[in-house]
């Protein structure tokens, strides 16, 4: 008798995988000696999704109710899903010198989310390469700021976690407070904004400046991160700055310089990283607004963050103003964006939308009698965006609160579109019916 055996496309097995070492993270995360107290099994759960989505949302305090053994597992789930599961098997083929097949191949392009499958993998050997030296180089230069302060040994671990939290957008402190205590150290907001912001733009244009050291040889793609992160950060720090300015619970308290490295750090952050220089739950509801538009654009495309991606944002607004100007052609930096890409950006958008206005009406319904209703539209737009930001709310979400959210980060990391198609049936057909206007608007 012959057994049928189950086939699953490259989005299936992706989600496939990434639940199961989320649960595998999650058991970890319940031993006995991974915590200082019992755990429910809702929290090591919660803990391991927002670690392998690199989310940060925590309903525990990492620095003191995880052990050293607890800890490490956090930053190894964390190291894992920034990098992507496909790209650590990918490394193990090359460690033991097996051939990389063209399904491997299809599950890497699904991963990083890229375009093509031409050059997956000496993206992958790239993406190892640079992660790997700027979370060094980082680590050392957070050393300089923490070793005189703890120690060597204590000083060093905290470089390291914190190094790889960054770079991979994670946003998990071992300080119940986030990095509030450095709200005005130079290194600390230098060395934790730059890495995540290089981890936000992208190893496809991390790998793209490498090989061009050119901007004007630069792919469009990179182009338009490269600018678009320029111009997003510079107007949400002006922003921030001067919503903030006279909020005593906030920037108010700070000297000059504190008000401007603040405002730069929260700029920045909210853009998927999950660290935080101040309260967040007492910022003004004008920066919070903010804060939820900045959170659901997220980071660039084959990067550690989530987000709709800034590029699928940056299309939106061309295809609006090309519309208003009633151009048939999408044109950007003197090339033209092909009208697929905006079909897909719509798609990409309008299911984020669906979603967490699915998650938020919900939630509105389980938790409202404990939570406030805009700390939960933080809440779900922050695990949607895989941020980790939050107004301080995560601890009182109900277990039933609890999953919706895992749900959210899960698929925040994952991508509206990889969830869709690993559970959609490919239908196609050769009829194509007659065109009939309809009225819009």
């Amino acid at each position: 008798m012959k057994t049928k055996s189950i086939q699953l496309s490259p989005p299936q097995l992706l989600v496939a995988v990434f639940g199961v070492c989320i649960i595998a993270g999650a058991v970890l995360l319940k031993l006995p000696f991974s915590t200082t107290h019992s755990i429910k099994w809702i929290d090591a759960m919660f803990t391991a999704t927002s670690a392998m989505t690199v989310t940060g949302l925590a309903v525990m305090d990492t620095g003191t109710e995880f052990t050293i053994f607890g800890q490490i597992v956090i930053m190894c789930l964390i190291q894992l899903g920034g990098l992507g599961i496909m790209s650590f098997a990918v490394l193990i083929f090359m460690v033991l010198g097996k051939r990389i097949g063209f399904k491997q191949r299809l599950l890497i392009q699904q991963s990083l989310n890229q375009t093509n499958i031409g050059g997956v993998i000496r993206l992958v050997k790239h993406l190892f390469i640079f992660s790997f030296l700027i979370e060094g180089v980082a680590m050392l230069f957070l050393a300089i700021r923490w070793v005189p302060e703890y120690g060597w040994g204590k000083g060093l671990y905290y470089s390291l976690f914190h190094s790889i939290s960054s770079f991979n957008n994670a946003g998990f402190a071992l300080w119940s407070d986030g990095l509030t205590r450095y709200v005005g150290d130079p290194i600390v907001n230098v060395t934790i904004s730059l890495l995540f912001i290089i981890g936000g733009i992208g190893f496809t244009v991390l790998v793209d400046i490498w090989q061009k050291r050119s901007y004007k040889k630069l792919s469009l793609h990179s182009k338009m991160m490269l600018i678009g992160t320029l111009v997003i950060n510079t107007v949400a720090m002006i922003l921030i700055f001067f919503l903030e300015y006279a909020n005593p619970k906030t920037l108010g308290g700070l000297d000059w310089s504190e008000k401007v490295w603040a405002a730069y750090f929260q700029a920045v952050t909210t853009r998927t990283a999950g660290f935080n220089t101040i309260d967040i739950g007492s910022m003004d509801e004008s920066t919070i607004f903010l804060m939820l538009l900045l959170m659901f654009v997220g980071a660039g495309s084959a990067s550690t963050g989530g987000g709709i991606k800034l590029t699928t944002f940056i299309i939106i607004i061309l295809a609006v103003l090309a519309f208003l100007r009633a151009r048939d052609d999408l044109n950007i930096l003197k090339r033209r964006i092909d009208v697929s890409f905006v079909f897909r950006a719509l798609a990409i958008s309008t299911m984020g939308v669906l979603f967490i206005f699915s998650a938020i009406f919900i939630l509105n319904i389980s938790e409202s009698e404990r939570i406030p209703f805009l700390e939960l539209v933080f809440e779900v737009i922050s695990a949607f965006g895989t941020v980790g930001l939050s107004m301080g709310v995560t601890a009182d979400l109900s277990d039933f609160g609890r999953f919706i959210i895992i749900f959210i980060m899960f698929l925040g990391k994952l991508g509206p579109l990889t969830l869709a198609f690993s559970l959609a049936k490919p239908q196609r057909s050769a009829i194509r019916y007659p065109s009939e206007d309809v009225l819009t608007g």
